[in-house]
């Protein structure tokens, strides 16, 4: 499992909290951020996530976890950058990347693995995307190494879309429970109506 990496883009200014910082919020008793690297480090790859600077408070969070932090001085250029910086700063011998968006706190470890498994399992090198159970697509997304070039010259926000786009012919849907694959957490908003979600008392069926 080693061949292969996790990379956690975390290098975003989190702008739409309004003062706060989402990765820093509390999932499951510790920082998102950290019960996102937990839920990668228990797969067994390498670990890389990418961070405003090395002193940032988030760096603190991951504090003691076997993680590679890379800085990305030119964050303000949005995810490209940190993609850019995340994918060449990786060990020469991976084989393949697995994207995880820092603010998905439903993806689990198996989820991960399912979708590394699904790489696995065939000959030929195949993107793998994550989908809802109704089929939408979303995140995690894994990119084997023969992307790598691709996502080193990305620009702008909008992450690894194209190079989504231009491998549509090797794409492998995964589908993971519910609407994890699309379950992100970047409004004040979103979290409130998360918790309320996760704290509802479950019902009980009719007798």
């Amino acid at each position: 499992m080693r061949d292969i990496a996790i990379l956690i883009p975390a290098a975003g200014s989190s702008s739409r909290m309004r003062g706060k910082d989402k990765l820093l919020e509390t999932v499951c008793g510790v920082p998102l951020l950290r019960h996102m690297a937990e839920a990668a480090i228990a797969t067994g790859a390498h670990v890389a996530v990418t961070l405003p600077d090395y002193d940032h408070p988030r760096a603190t969070a991951l504090a003691g976890l076997p993680v590679q932090l890379v800085g990305v001085p030119d964050s303000k250029e949005g995810m490209s950058a940190s993609l850019r910086r995340g994918v060449g700063m990786l060990p020469r011998n991976m084989s393949a990347v697995l994207i995880l968006p820092a603010d998905m706190p439903e993806i689990e470890t198996d989820d991960l693995l399912h979708l590394i498994a699904g790489f696995k399992s065939v000959p030929h090198p195949l993107l793998q995307q994550a989908t809802t159970e109704d089929g939408v697509p979303g995140h995690p997304v894994l990119f084997p190494r023969d992307c790598f070039q691709a996502m080193a010259q990305l620009t702008g926000d909008m992450g690894a879309r194209e190079v989504l786009r231009a491998n549509r012919h090797r794409l492998r849907l995964v589908t993971l429970p519910g609407n994890r694959a699309l379950t992100d957490l970047d409004t004040p908003e979103a979290w409130a109506q998360w918790r309320g979600d996760c704290d509802a008392p479950m019902k009980m069926p009719a007798e």
